[in-house]
């Protein structure tokens, strides 16, 4: 049950970002237009979790590897379980992207 959980919030096996990031991936960042505008990574795509579906044609390949993040990971392992509802193969939660940044 707690593995479970775990990989439903994302928190499953260690993911190697900077080696997702050296084959093609894209960062989404879910967070609201301001809290992005307020700081974040270089070349992520702001898509805040509340327009995620209406912004899905943004996202082209539905093979490209996808890291999603947000403020603490919540929203993030949302945007996560959204993606790969619609089918997007390779997507996984970067949690906070302040953390995250420092991971690729």
């Amino acid at each position: 049950m707690l593995n479970s959980i775990k990989q439903i919030l994302g928190f499953g096996p260690k993911v190697n970002f900077a080696d997702l990031m050296k084959s093609g991936a894209v960062i989404v960042d879910v967070r609201t237009k301001k809290e992005f505008q307020g700081g974040h990574i270089k070349k992520s795509t702001n898509m805040p979790l509340d327009t995620l579906n209406n912004n899905l044609g943004r996202l082209n390949d539905k093979d490209q590897p996808i890291i999603t993040c947000c403020a603490s990971g919540m929203r993030s392992a949302s945007a996560k379980r959204i993606l790969k509802a619609k089918g997007f193969k390779e997507v996984y939660n970067g949690g906070a992207w302040n953390s995250l940044e420092s991971k690729i």
